[in-house]
């Protein structure tokens, strides 16, 4: 296993100004991180293309893996020049993850206000189709993407697992976020259990989880059923976090770990004590 940090952990910093990217992989490098995640927010590889080259030579500078590349995307398109200028960009994205080195990479597949599963088994295979695609694009670099279970449309276990098995290449796979389940109102514990096969690397991510019908007031957002939700410093929130830790440990899950920071407190503190945290539950596991 090897711990390490989802740049959008540090994202309030990047966003503020506060720090840079390389300033993220310092940070990363100088808490015990072994890799980190390129999520471009609060920076922008497409537009600054020169920012590659600095995150390549940072993190060779000290010592640590750039592990995946992590965009948003969405095939769900009825127009179909617009879906095909999707696949086109992601693969340009592709393009970008190849440069850093990376040979992993997450993409977004869709977003829509009708979250029902009739609307998800009438989509599938568009979505898939461009998975698909995708995939067999970065093939040639060796490179495999992945989908999150992230953004409310797909993110139940059992979603994410349609969209692999529609997709059906061995270099599509799953981007396995252990929060992300509560957004759907889905019991994380059984959703990791579910998905752990299927994953390429593991996010890890902490909530305050408060009932439906009782608001705990600003800083919460909702679930697909209404309860309450607010990102939380890994080990410090409601998630069953040595449960799931040592179910991924004991799996025999030997990948990356990516902590994912996305609470109110200060990012510096909260990715700071997030991987300490993290390294503590899993040395004791």
């Amino acid at each position: 296993m090897k711990l390490g940090l989802s740049t959008y952990s540090l994202y309030q910093a990047l966003r503020s100004g506060k720090m840079t990217i390389a300033d993220v992989i310092d940070f990363t490098a100088d808490h015990g991180g072994e890799h980190v995640e390129i999520v471009p927010l609060g920076y922008n590889l497409t537009e600054q293309p020169e920012l590659i080259d600095t995150i390549v030579s940072k993190a060779t500078e000290r010592g640590l893996e750039i592990s995946n590349y992590a965009i948003g995307a969405n095939f769900l398109l009825n127009d179909a020049d617009a879906y095909e200028q999707e696949i086109a960009r992601v693969q340009r994205e592709v393009d970008i993850a190849n440069q850093l080195g990376v040979k992993l990479m997450r993409h977004d597949v869709a977003s829509s206000p009708d979250v029902s599963i009739a609307n998800f088994n009438a989509h599938l295979e568009q979505l898939a189709t461009a998975c698909r695609r995708i995939a067999e694009y970065a093939g040639q670099y060796g490179i495999t993407t992945s989908v999150e279970n992230h953004g409310f449309f797909i993110q139940q276990s059992d979603r994410v697992q349609a969209l692999i098995h529609a997709v059906g290449l061995p270099n599509f796979k799953t981007t396995l976020d252990i929060g992300n389940f509560l957004c759907a109102d889905e019991q994380p514990i059984a959703a990791v259990k579910n998905n752990l096969p299927y994953a390429s690397i593991v996010h890890i991510k902490d909530f305050y989880v408060r009932p439906a019908g009782h608001h705990p007031g600003e800083g919460f957002f909702t679930s697909t059923a209404g309860q309450y939700l607010r990102g939380a410093v890994a080990g410090q929130g409601d998630i069953p976090m040595r449960d799931i830790i040592g179910l991924i440990k004991s799996s025999g899950y030997d990948g990356y770990l990516s902590l994912e920071f996305e609470g109110l407190e200060n990012c510096e503190f909260g990715a700071r004590v997030g991987l300490a945290n993290v390294r503590k539950i899993w040395d004791e596991a």
